[in-house]
This record gives structure tokens, C-alpha cells and sequence, in this order.
């Protein structure tokens, strides 16, 4: 989905480097890791970077 929408190189830095507030201050990696759920991480990540709902 990550590569999809924002591509390899861009969405493979976004996992790791944007820290997302709605998370906890934690970065897409990280919030997995932690046990987040991937889906609630993806829909974050869309609605940080206005992805439009309908490629949510």
C-alpha cells in the first residue's frame, strides 16, 4: 500500500523518518512494531499526507 500510493523510495522513508503525532509521536516502523495496528498506521499516514479517503 505505501509503495503504492507514495512509491518505493519516498514510502520506504516515510515507515521510517516521519513521526506521526496521531501515533503517539512514534514513526509508521515503529508504531507496527509496537504493536499498532497496520491498517490504523496506513489510515494515518493518509490523513497526514491528504490522501484522498477513497485510496484509503
Amino acid at each position: 500500500m505505501v509503495h503504492g500510493e507514495f512509491g518505493r523510495l519516498y514510502g520506504d522513508s516515510l515507515l521510517v523518518d516521519h513521526v506521526l503525532i496521531s501515533l503517539g509521536g512514534k514513526t509508521a516502523a515503529e508504531a507496527i512494531e509496537a504493536g499498532r495496528d497496520p491498517r490504523e498506521v496506513w489510515r494515518a499516514l493518509c490523513a497526514e499526507f491528504e490522501v484522498p479517503r477513497a485510496r484509503w
